[in-house]
């Protein structure tokens, strides 16, 4: 009895090591063949990480791309290299110019402090320094101020359909709107020093002018090349909108006030009526002109 009893216990017992093991050998298997206890006693050793040095090229490669984007698409920056903007901006200053809106098709506007390109024969004759070979690169892809010589930074007075005059010594006149302009003209500085005008601003063009007048070749002094002095709107690079060097000299370049009065666009909407208005009265004036020779006649 005590036989039969141990026999049907090691029965259930031989059944369930045949069900957990390998058929075999009766000893439990991982995933891919080998014994639990062997894969525990292997080593784990450490994941094998890239090099640093082997790092470095592609993290300066993304870091040159991203700063080509950022300057191409973006924004620059720009170095001063007169004193035609003073004291708005001073003779190496380094500012940043927004190139994002003009992809949207934002337009230069009245009072903003653009960066254009040479329109052609502004800087005629003008020695432009000659930035050495890493200069050039920093600048191409927009770490250092821009190098390239050939672009200007003014203020803009007038827009396409605007109409600006100005006499000696007196203030600028725009669309009729007498501009007081002493929030940032130079100290000591006169509107114009000559009188011009008035000159209409055509479609796509823009009138600008330095706020150090006296100190400033603008579109007063180039009325006698083609455009008459005002720089087409494909020629403006961006908005200039923050001094970012020297910290000291730190500040944004907002709109002034007075370019934002309604009689400025009041002004340039009533030419237009106006002269519908006298279109229509023409006719109607040499009508009567007509009718009284003809009776003049039969008399």
């Amino acid at each position: 009895m005590a036989v039969g009893a141990r026999s049907g216990h090691d029965e259930p017992e031989k059944r369930a090591d045949e069900a957990t093991g390998d058929g075999v050998t009766g000893d439990d298997v991982t995933g891919d063949g080998v014994p639990h206890d062997e894969a525990e006693d292997r080593p784990k050793g450490p994941k094998k990480q890239r090099s640093f040095w082997k790092e470095l090229p592609l993290l300066v490669g993304i870091a040159l791309v991203l700063a080509l984007l950022i300057k191409t698409f973006l924004v620059q920056a720009f170095s001063i290299p007169s004193e035609s903007m003073m004291n708005t901006l001073q003779k190496g200053d380094r500012v940043l110019v927004d190139k994002l809106t003009p992809w949207f098709g934002s337009e230069p506007e009245r009072g903003e402090v653009v960066v254009f390109h040479d329109p052609g024969g502004w800087l005629e004759g003008q020695q432009a320094p000659k930035p050495n070979v890493v200069q050039k690169f920093l600048s191409f892809i927009g770490l250092m101020p821009s190098a390239e010589e050939k672009d200007l930074i003014k203020r803009v007075i007038a827009v396409g359909g605007d109409t600006v005059s100005c006499k000696e010594g007196g203030k600028v006149v725009l669309n009729g709107v007498a501009l007081d302009e002493t929030s940032y003209l130079y100290p000591g500085s006169v509107p114009c020093q000559d009188s011009f005008g008035p000159i209409k601003v055509p479609e796509g063009r823009i009138w600008v002018m330095g706020d150090n007048r006296q100190n400033s070749l603008d579109s007063r002094f180039h009325q006698q090349l083609p455009g008459g002095g005002t720089v087409s709107d494909d020629e403006v690079v961006g908005r200039a909108v923050v001094i970012a060097w020297p910290v000291t000299r730190w500040a944004t370049l907002p709109v002034p006030d007075i370019f934002d009065q309604p009689a400025l666009n009041q002004a340039m909407a009533a030419a237009p009526l106006g002269a519908a208005g006298l279109a229509g009265a023409l006719p109607l004036v040499l009508w009567r002109r007509k009718k009284r020779t003809a009776g003049h006649t039969a008399e």
